[in-house]
């Protein structure tokens, strides 16, 4: 055997056995991804081989794929979509949709949906799904919504209308500009608009209706910790001079302002105001004591106009802290009162714990019983919890207080709400940028990412944190096995063999058999260099058994869309897969019958539309 069919056959095999162990989920997927990468590297090294332009593949080759310009892209996207959401920039957006829907609020994400399968059509795909992933993100958290049940429809949704025109994805204009340079066939913006929207209409029935239920919510630990603890928690509000609650009434016994914590109390002086509240009008040197959840106090905290300004014990330089602090920065986490703490039995201006710590306790909770007195009024016990708040260093110091015990799960960052304005100005011109190709997808993508770090939206280690190491290596390791699929004629032998095993069918299922391999290698290929390779060879079958380009032309564009199947098929499946938690798995089980659906549709329908 030739070296180089050796090359192609270890090729095959490896690329067999990481997809087997990416949808078995034995192993880390940066595991699996790593492994084959050292494999095609290894193989190469032994057998050298030339690619079909002549030069030798080198490792260089195989690891080329980690600086590619769609996983840059991907990964500063992934970035700009952080700074959104450490801003809380589309609460707004999010909840007029829920508002607009009606009461429907399960189904506030179909219309989203129906809206980018639309806008896919006239602008590219990606730009699409990052400008709508966090909207939908913030819809599906204000209706208490998993985000893995809307954010893989997002995906192929935008994959399907993206199917239908000559510029809904650059795959469609890259087979049509290749078939215009090697046939007659001129196909024009709308030329395969009604087959292309039988065919993805059918798939928007499954996507829509039938897939969100395919779909598992799957969260962090410390989300599943945090989704449990609808605790509530004693906090106090300090009204002073220009306080937003300032001159708020009180309307059928309860303030409107206050509408997702309970007031309890009222202290005005040495008076204490209980419920119910009737014509009570809040004025400074008024405390009002409410239970609320961690939620609403974060929430109450990440205002524009914070109602939580003030700590406990010394008001003044509390609030002085809060200002000093940068913007955002702060982080609430839940400490409990160890036993044998110091802090037993003694109010919080009594137990210096701001002054020790630099933490301000937000709220106590009680498991026993909920007291009705102000905050500063409380002797703490032991199994108290307190909400605190403090930067980064100060919550990671907490791990040495013997008095209090840190619940590392519980920290989470408040969000820079006084920035959004800048975050949405930097997201709407990052998304116009690459939606009008004024300048490249990733130089915009890149740019924006500056922006978002240089203006504050978020710091360095929150942009790190938002790079998916899963999302990096599933690229680099699949772009490899494309260099190797490519260098060893792997790809070639696949389409050739196809014109000999279809030779003497009849033209439906030529088609059929067609819209079958090219689906199958789009989700392993780019879907660009599966339609590339496979331009010339549908031209040649329909040449072969006397049929019209036309309907092979576009059954290639159409099956070089339908990458569902894994994560790797499409750079929108990347973008999604990190915030939905999506595993490899998900996109199998999900998108295969998606993929399915359409090979049918496009089976039966293009025979009578093409009249074969």
């Amino acid at each position: 055997m030739h070296s180089v069919d050796i090359a192609m056959a270890l090729t095959f095999l490896v690329i067999a056995s990481t997809v087997f162990l990416y949808a078995l989920e034995r192993y880390p997927i940066e595991t699996i991804a790593l492994g084959s990468v050292s494999a095609f590297i290894v193989i190469f090294s032994i057998i050298p081989v030339t690619s079909p332009e002549g030069d030798p593949i080198t490792t260089a080759d195989f690891l080329a794929g980690f600086a590619n310009p769609a996983l840059i892209t991907v990964i500063c996207l992934l970035i700009i979509g952080q700074g959104l959401f450490q801003t809380d920039a589309l609460e707004g957006p999010a909840k007029i949709i829920v508002q607009m829907s009606r009461g429907h609020s399960a189904r506030a994400a179909i219309p989203i949906l129906i809206v980018v399968a639309v806008l896919s059509a006239f602008l590219n795909n990606t730009p699409v799904v990052v400008m709508f992933l966090p909207i939908l993100t913030a819809v599906a958290a204000t209706v208490g919504q998993s985000p893995a049940r809307v954010l893989m429809p997002l995906s192929f949704i935008a994959i399907l209308g993206g199917m239908t025109t000559l510029i809904g994805s650059s795959t469609n204009l890259l087979v049509a500009n290749y078939a215009a340079q090697t046939s007659d066939l001129k196909l024009t913006f709308f030329s395969f608009t009604p087959i292309g929207m039988i065919v993805a209409g059918t798939g928007a029935i499954y996507v829509l209706f039938v897939m969100p239920h395919l779909m598992r919510a799957r969260k962090t630990m410390a989300e599943e910790f945090q989704a449990t603890s609808g605790k509530q928690f004693i906090a106090q509000i300090e009204i002073t001079h220009g306080h937003p609650l300032v001159g708020v009434e009180s309307v059928s016994g309860m303030f409107p302002k206050l509408k997702d914590m309970t007031v309890r109390l009222v202290q005005r002086g040495q008076k204490p105001i209980l419920p119910p509240f009737e014509n009570v009008v809040l004025t400074p040197g008024d405390t009002v004591i409410v239970a609320a959840t961690r939620a609403a106090l974060a929430n109450a905290l990440a205002r524009r106009q914070p109602l939580l300004e003030t700590d406990s014990e010394t008001p003044s330089s509390a609030e002085r802290e809060i200002s000093a602090a940068q913007p955002g920065s702060i982080s609430l986490s839940e400490v409990v009162v160890a036993p044998a703490s110091r802090l037993m039995g003694r109010t919080l201006p009594q137990s210096g714990f701001y002054s020790e710590t630099g933490c301000l306790v937000m709220g106590i909770q009680r498991r026993s019983r909920m007291p009705r007195m102000a905050m500063n009024d409380i002797r703490l016990e032991a199994g108290d919890v307190l909400l605190v708040a403090g930067n980064e260093d100060e919550i990671a110091r907490l791990r040495g207080n013997r008095d209090v015990l840190l619940l590392d799960w519980s920290t989470t960052e408040v969000p820079r709400r006084r920035y959004a304005p800048r975050a949405l100005a930097i997201f709407a011109i990052v998304v116009a940028l690459a939606a009008t190709g004024i300048v490249p997808i990733v130089t915009a993508a890149v740019a924006g990412t500056f922006a978002m770090i240089a203006s504050g939206c978020l710091n360095i280690r929150q942009a790190m944190r938002a790079i998916d190491s899963r999302i990096f290596m599933l690229v680099g390791a699949s772009l490899a096995g494309a260099v190797a699929l490519e260098g060893t004629g792997g790809a070639v032998a696949i389409a050739s063999g196809l014109v000999q095993v279809l030779e003497g069918a009849s033209a439906s299922v030529v088609l059929s058999a067609l819209f079958f391999i090219v689906m199958i290698l789009t989700n392993f290929l780019s879907n660009n260099a599966a339609a590339v390779l496979f331009t010339p060879i549908a031209i040649n079958l329909a040449e072969q058994i006397g049929q019209p380009p036309e309907a092979f032309v576009v059954c290639l564009i159409i099956a070089a869309n339908t990458s569902f199947a894994t994560p790797v098929g499409y750079q929108t499946n990347l973008i999604v897969m990190g915030p939905g938690h999506y595993r490899f798995a998900d996109f199998v089980r999900a998108g295969t019958p998606l993929a399915i659906i359409l090979w049918l549709t496009f089976s039966l329908v293009a025979p009578w539309y093409y009249g074969l």
